[in-house]
């Protein structure tokens, strides 16, 4: 299909990370191959966390975990940042994660007891090493877990937690795909600190794929899920933002993620089509002249 000019123009356009220039690829060609095409772009996924009454702790870990880590976090949905409440955070959870993340095996798949392996190539490896190193050396930013990496057998980078002080960092904006996880502790003392952070997190990125949120109350996660309706088109309640299942949940988000067709909805199925409009007249008329002119 990439021998196709059309899409190979369009395909050019995707590394760019401006939505824009997207967006003028697509109307250029006019193609509906090209607007499918343009789902699979780079995203940055969230998950926040509303500490109402008791929170099962172990929850909050598989989700962030498995959301962030499995499969190295080279997949689309993957969770790359997370918000959690200072009352939590300080509460000793950080202690608890960051034991969790750094006991996490990881070496040859072929041994299963592993739970990731390394990252897919030299470039990935690079990319997420220079992520590190950059973090390490912002004053802003404290490597929580993980925070090496090895490439002498393999590009094998440890899952890394990074708490960031600075909500407008890069840490939270730019899409690394691999197994980094940004940390923005917010304050929940306050009535209106939740929704501060809401409202800072809901565009801070360019993308919007996937999203979660865990809590115990339905009222507060509810109104999550309504205040991040343009910032994550799947959205997942207290579960990882990753594991949509093609045929049972229909798959996409918007923004610079793409065009939010829903890869297993019709949404996506009209994305092949090119719709056309026909009429046929039965009994055209023979005078230009209407009857109200006389």
């Amino acid at each position: 299909m990439t021998d196709d000019e059309t899409v190979s123009r369009v395909l050019s356009a995707l590394a760019d990370p401006t939505r824009r220039r997207i967006l003028d690829a697509l109307v250029r060609q006019g193609s509906s191959t090209a607007t499918v095409l343009a789902q699979e772009l780079p995203v940055t996924r969230q998950a926040i966390v509303k500490h109402l009454g008791v929170l099962d702790r172990a929850v909050l870990k598989t989700a962030l975990t498995r959301g962030s880590f499995e499969f190295q976090g080279q997949k689309c949905s993957a969770s790359s940042r997370a918000y959690i409440p200072a009352s939590i955070w300080n509460d000793g959870f950080k202690e608890e994660f960051a034991a969790e993340v750094d006991g996490i095996t990881m070496g040859d798949v072929t041994d299963l007891s592993n739970f990731i392996g390394a990252v897919i190539d030299e470039r990935s490896f690079a990319k997420n090493k220079a992520a590190i190193d950059r973090a390490a050396a912002d004053p802003s930013c404290t490597i929580v877990a993980g925070g090496t990496y090895d490439d002498s057998v393999g590009y094998f980078v440890r899952p890394t937690v990074i708490a960031c002080t600075d909500p407008e960092n890069e840490v939270f904006k730019a899409e690394y795909f691999g197994p980094i996880l940004a940390v923005y502790v917010y304050e929940d003392e306050s009535a209106d600190g939740y929704d501060a952070m809401l409202t800072q997190m809901e565009s801070v990125s360019d993308y919007a794929l996937t999203g979660a949120v865990i809590s115990n109350d339905r009222a507060a996660a509810a109104y999550t899920m309504e205040k991040l309706r343009f910032a994550a088109g799947n959205f997942y309640i207290n579960d990882k933002s990753t594991g949509a299942v093609v045929g049972q949940q229909p798959f996409g988000g918007g923004r610079a993620s793409g065009t939010n067709d829903k890869a297993g909805a019709p949404q996506n199925l009209m994305r092949w089509t090119l719709t056309r409009a026909i009429k046929e007249t039965l009994v055209p008329p023979t005078d230009y002249a209407y009857p109200h002119m006389g």
